[in-house]
């Protein structure tokens, strides 16, 4: 039975993240795609027209939710952007493990992305809730370790339960963050 174009476009999606994720999104071609799927890469570029779109669209949520958490961060002071960035951060970085594993393999190239909001000032910001506003080069310091723990132990492939991750994930951020993990 054939397949739906929603179906389709799913499994494409689905293929080309798996891909991407453990073979990097240059070292991935879209035959390499069509062939998981089980199509031609005809039926492929009838769906997309690209290897941009396909990453475009698999980005294109994480870049909106990452938006949408700075938002609610930028009012935040202290203690409470801290918790809620590390909670913030620990929750979208699992919801989207293969788009993290993406940006991870081919970092240099994804940092550009235009689905993505800007990389580098975004991180700053991060960086900056995550810290709790504090500029104490210390607090700066702890704060990329956080972020950046928090993403590359996302990405990895830890063999434990989503639950146990999920709070270990934010309990060690707290505490490289100088944060009491009650």
């Amino acid at each position: 039975m054939a397949r739906t174009a929603g179906a389709m476009r799913a499994d494409i999606l689905d293929s080309a993240a798996r891909l991407f994720a453990t073979g990097g999104f240059r070292g991935t071609s879209l035959q390499d795609i069509a062939s998981d799927v089980g199509c031609s890469k005809a039926s492929l570029l009838y769906h997309f027209t690209n290897k941009d779109a396909i990453l475009t669209e698999l980005l294109s949520p994480a870049g909106r939710e990452l938006a949408e958490l700075e938002e609610r961060l930028a009012p935040l002071d202290g203690e409470e952007a801290a918790r809620a960035a590390v909670d913030g951060l620990v929750d979208l970085s699992l919801r989207f493990r293969r788009q993290v594993r993406i940006l991870i393999q081919d970092v240099d190239t994804m940092t550009a992305r235009p689905e993505l909001p800007d990389v580098y000032a975004l991180t700053d910001r991060l960086v900056d809730a995550l810290a709790g506003r504090s500029d104490a080069p210390e607090a700066r310091v702890w704060a990329w370790m956080a972020l950046v723990g928090i993403f590359l132990a996302s990405a990895g492939d830890l063999q434990v339960s989503e639950p146990t991750l999920r709070a270990e994930l934010a309990r060690g951020a707290l505490r490289t963050l100088g944060r009491h993990t009650d």
